[in-house]
């Protein structure tokens, strides 16, 4: 090697594609790991849903949920259940709590269509669904998308039912309408944000009247007679219930190659069952490891289940009762992961990204020291010193990492669940997977990337 290229090497930053670093046996494992990622997100659609797979998953690897009647040692693996909306999982280390725990987080909800407490309505012999949309979304991006319809009604008696239509290939689906082009003149006169408003993501649900000559809102009366035959309901229990509209589609390989995923939730369910399988896998871990799959992130983790509330802080308490450790001290100790996504460079919107400091596909794991928005307004900002950490572990490790930021300085932003564990004391920085088309109805990850997030979760775990 000439003087230059030894030098180049020993100095400079390069971030090759991970296709080029790897063996052909690891790139099989990232394939056969994706496998279970992809039938994952399609059990898993809503944070409901996202929270009792992992629960059954976990179960058959052992875990238990938490009981502060019982004392625990290495290596025993517990969950804490958030109202089935959230949930954490624990696996006991060999050193006290107060020596610090490290904590990987992710959320399960994803942008979608919530139906509004009184969504059901009739108008000209059609029934719809009235909706009122969840988290960050492009509106245009959701009509003529066919949805399916998941989530539950809670009941006066206290039961819950629990809905699922539009998944199984024998079953109806959804759609909300858009107008044809050739009437649309007035609708592209709009911005591309006001081209479809958000009173106008109503569900089209169906079109067949009861059949009887006298009265009105025959059609809405049809539904109701068969969600009563189905699910024992009316039309007051939808003031307690929690319905989502989400896009029907299979989550499936992308591209010749098949070196890509595409599906709906990706954000951030492709951290959460990344950093879950790695808590699965650990046996015994030095400090003691706990993996939140949180819900509320996409509308600003507030909420009981969100993790601006004082969820983690719980967790953690319950955790050093087990062994007397003070819970201040052990937060202050701990280090955590915050796994959330980052925005891939898509070439066609490539001014979007400042290309020195973006994230690509199949570049690996991605780590971003701050998120927020222009000057770093609402973000947790590593510290140089943890991050240095996370450097060596990762290399030690031989996992194939990147860097990465949300877009160009003044182009926008958001943020992650990071600075809200950073306030509780711990050290925070955000670790995940670019993603394409984040937040819309298909969301598109590289396998190498899933398998690389997995390994760096597992490696700081463990």
């Amino acid at each position: 090697m000439s003087d230059y290229k030894k030098i180049k090497e020993e100095l400079f930053y390069e971030n090759k594609n991970a296709f080029l670093r790897m063996k052909e046996e690891e790139v099989q494992k990232a394939f056969d790991f994706c496998e279970g990622y992809k039938k994952y997100l399609d059990l898993a659609k809503t944070e409901r849903e996202a929270t009792a797979a992992a629960v059954v998953l976990a179960e058959q690897k052992g875990f238990k949920p938490f009981s502060r009647e019982k004392k625990y040692k290495s290596g025993d693996k517990v969950y804490f259940s958030n109202r089935g909306k959230a949930v954490a999982f624990a696996v006991f280390g060999k050193e006290k709590a107060e020596n610090g725990v490290n904590i990987t987080a992710a959320h399960i909800d994803s942008p979608r269509l919530d139906l509004k407490p009184n969504p059901l309505y009739e108008d000209t012999e059609l029934a719809f669904f009235k909706t009122h949309y969840y988290g960050g979304i492009k509106k245009y991006q959701w009509p003529t998308v066919p949805l399916a319809l998941h989530g539950v009604f809670a009941k006066k008696d206290g039961s819950v039912v629990t809905v699922s239509i539009g998944e199984r290939p024998d079953e109806p689906q959804f759609v909300v309408n858009d107008l044809l082009p050739h009437l649309a003149r007035e609708q592209e006169k709009r911005t591309l944000a006001d081209g479809v408003r958000g009173e106008e993501l109503n569900v089209l649900i169906g079109s067949r009247p009861f059949k009887d000559d006298e009265g009105s809102e025959l059609v809405k009366l049809n539904i109701l007679k068969f969600l009563n035959e189905k699910y024992s309901i009316t039309e007051t229990d939808f003031l307690s219930a929690d319905l989502e509209m989400v896009p029907a589609a299979k989550a499936t390989d992308i591209g010749f190659d098949r070196s890509l995923i595409g599906a709906y939730g990706q954000d951030d369910r492709v951290c959460a069952y990344s950093e879950f399988m790695a808590a699965l896998d650990i046996k015994k871990p030095t400090k003691t490891a706990v993996a939140i799959l949180a819900d509320k992130e996409e509308i600003g983790s507030d909420g009981n289940t969100g993790l601006n509330s004082a969820f983690l802080a719980h967790i953690i308490h319950d955790i050093c009762l087990c062994d007397g450790s003070d819970e201040t001290v052990a937060l202050r100790h701990s280090a955590c992961l915050s796994a959330d996504v980052s925005a891939a460079v898509d070439p066609t919107f490539a001014d979007a990204q400042e290309k020195r400091n973006a994230s690509y596909l199949n570049r690996g794991a991605v780590i971003t020291k701050y998120t927020g928005h222009g000057g770093k307004y609402s973000t947790n900002d590593a510290c140089a010193e943890f991050v240095a950490k996370i450097r060596a572990m990762l290399d030690k490790a031989g996992i194939i990492w990147q860097t990465g930021e949300l877009g160009k300085v003044d182009g926008g932003g958001g943020g992650t669940v990071a600075k809200y564990i950073a306030n509780l004391g711990a050290d925070v920085v955000d670790l995940g997977v670019p993603v394409l088309s984040m937040h819309a109805p298909f969301e598109v990850t590289a396998k190498l990337d899933v398998y690389m997030c997995y390994r760096a979760m597992y490696e700081f775990m463990k």
